[in-house]
């Protein structure tokens, strides 16, 4: 029986992680949580799960493997430590930051694969390993989420990143209200847990029978939804062509051809108008970006981190340098955690 840590700290984690362990679970392996920090909603937690509340708690547990969405975690937790990754999206600042934490990196599809790749043959202290990310297993058997006002019409998914720099709650707000009360389309708007909260209640106000404001935690039922996504520079751009499906952005950093890139808001409309029916050409285009970002529809993506992950708890750190030691970083988060054992 294996023993594995899920470290997280925000609420995201859940969808990311809970299909890892329901495989982990699946083979007879054990699995805990710890929370860093505050932005974790204790009330997401299942009755069924194990959730640990110290580093004391954490080393009795003897972790075989720490699996981390985040960007950080400590060196002093024992465990290999593997970064499972938050997202898709590689054009955010910082997605290839190198930070010297952790042992294994399971990476969605080819783009990814290739970067980090490039990264550990420059510094061998880590492996890569493409394993496809574990919130996708999910997605296709979803059930679409239903709301009491919903219709046979055309359903529109609005879902910004909460960065200032990136975000288009505020560029997109006037057109998004005029659309809402002129057009024969109905509106899901899923926000990110970091979103600007006075942007979040600005559009609540717009709560009516073609609008509803989508407060569950569980994002795939909500992107099964939808016929076409609004977004702007997110990873749930590529959770969405997943499915198959068209995306207007707005202002995206890096347009993809799959992707109809918006500059103004008046925009809008046309874009979603002109696409909810799309080409075979850009259906073309939106596989083509698929197999760049996450190639594997199979479900199986939990299955195959637990497999590498196996297979390095097996064979070691061989033919790797030693981690870094990382002495500021691990001594901010002993000061953050409160931890000062060996």
């Amino acid at each position: 029986m294996r023993h594995y840590l899920f470290y997280i700290g925000q609420n995201y984690s859940f969808e990311i992680l809970r299909p890892l362990q329901a495989e982990a679970q699946q083979r007879g392996d054990k699995v805990a949580w710890f929370v860093e920090g505050s932005d974790v909603n204790l009330d997401y937690f299942e009755p069924h799960e194990q959730r640990l509340t110290s580093v004391g708690a954490i080393r009795a547990f003897k972790p075989d493997a720490v699996f981390v969405p985040g960007n950080l975690v400590p060196r002093f937790i024992p465990g290999l430590k593997v970064q499972v990754f938050h997202g898709f999206e590689w054009k955010k600042k910082g997605h290839f930051r190198m930070r010297s934490m952790f042992d294994l990196y399971c990476t969605q599809g080819p783009l990814f694969t290739q970067r980090f790749i490039q990264m550990r043959d420059a510094d061998r202290h880590f492996n890569v390993v493409e394993t496809g990310w574990p919130k996708v297993d999910v997605l296709f058997d979803a059930e679409p989420y239903t709301w009491s006002s919903r219709n046979d019409k055309p359903v529109i998914l609005f879902a910004p990143t909460f960065s200032p720099a990136l975000t288009s709650a505020p560029a997109l707000y006037d057109e998004i209200a005029r659309l809402i009360e002129t057009k024969d389309w109905q509106w899901l708007i899923k926000f990110h847990p970091k979103m600007d909260t006075a942007w979040i209640e600005r559009y609540r106000e717009l709560t009516c029978d073609t609008c509803h404001i989508v407060d569950t935690p569980s994002l795939a039922p909500v992107l099964k939804a939808a016929d076409l996504m609004v977004s702007d520079t997110s990873s749930i751009i590529t959770e969405f062509a997943l499915l198959g499906r068209p995306v207007v952005t707005f202002k995206n950093r890096d347009p993809e051809p799959h992707l109809i890139d918006i500059h103004s808001a008046d925009a809008l409309e046309d874009a979603i108008a002109n696409h909810l029916h799309p080409s075979e050409k850009h259906l073309a285009a939106i596989r083509d970006n698929v197999a760049q970002l996450h190639p594997y529809q199979d479900g199986q993506s939990s299955a195959r981190m637990l497999n590498a992950v196996e297979y390095m708890l097996s064979n070691g750190r061989e033919g790797l340098k030693p981690m870094p030691r990382n002495v500021i970083r691990n001594f901010k988060l002993r000061k953050k955690l409160g931890y000062w054992g060996v």
